[in-house]
């Protein structure tokens, strides 16, 4: 087995560009690949042609002109092997050329890439550690996507594994119970975890699709790809990691503290 590199967290970032006002901060980078921290409230990329929000695309244009033609949809996504919603933060990869968005794709294809993300949620999880595999589809006459029912639609399967890393419990009465957890999505369906997670009582806080009318003051959702682990073509298995940004250590903070 390979020896495994670990590479982000605590060691200083290579560089930061800027992106109009948004930092974004390279975790990793070689001949072949980059991987970006994305913050959050970041579109990856355009979903209408006539959107004028920036996107991480637009800034890796910017920064690698060489990506344009990478990709299985260039116009759109160059260079993007997988997906972040526009409300998660986290380690991001990018191919600079076709032939290693080939070699990665067949990486995710064969689940040869470990994702862990870090996600904060309302309640007491119990058991500790468990596996969520339900179906995920359209809900009909929404925009939102929910686990397999009868009427749902482009219903594919749908696994993730979540452990506890932490209870947050109330300290006071009034106050909400939370858990933050380690969760390792097994298929990339879109929206996963946090489907998968309301669907057990335990939506992600600052969710405003799936986390029905809990209130959250977070202002964005608690969730973050927190590390990627994979063997490159040439070389040792590394780890990519990227700390979880100050506005979600505060929030959690806040938690310990009894304020929220």
């Amino acid at each position: 087995m390979h020896d495994t590199q670990k590479v982000g967290g605590s060691i200083p970032p290579r560089r930061t560009r800027i992106l109009f006002s948004v930092n974004i901060q390279i975790i990793y980078e070689d001949k072949n690949f980059v991987a970006v921290n994305k913050p959050a409230g970041l579109l990856v990329h355009r979903v209408q042609s006539k959107t004028k929000e920036a996107t991480l695309v637009d800034w890796l244009l910017e920064h690698y002109p060489q990506i344009k033609s990478v990709g299985d949809d260039c116009q759109i996504r160059p260079g993007i092997v997988h997906r972040l919603d526009k409300g998660t933060s986290g380690v991001l990869l990018v191919a600079k050329n076709q032939e290693y968005f080939d070699y990665l794709k067949k990486l995710f294809q064969r689940h040869e890439i470990e994702k862990i993300y870090l996600a904060l949620v309302w309640g007491k999880v119990v058991p500790k550690e468990g596996i969520v595999d339900k179906p995920i589809g359209l809900k009909p006459g929404s925009v939102k996507r929910t686990v397999f029912i009868n009427k749902a639609k482009m219903v594919k399967s749908a696994i993730t594994k979540y452990k506890v890393k932490e209870y947050l419990l109330a300290s006071k009465a009034g106050l909400p119970n939370y858990s933050l957890l380690e969760v390792a999505p097994k298929t990339g369906r879109t929206h996963q975890i946090r489907i998968h997670l309301a669907s057990i009582g335990h939506p992600v806080v600052g969710d405003p699709l799936y986390g029905g009318k809990r209130a959250s003051d977070l202002g964005r959702l608690f969730l973050h790809a927190y590390s990627l682990e994979f063997t490159p073509e040439q070389g040792k298995k590394i780890k990519l990691v990227a700390d979880l940004p100050s506005d979600l250590t505060d929030y959690l903070y806040s938690v310990k503290l009894g304020l929220r």
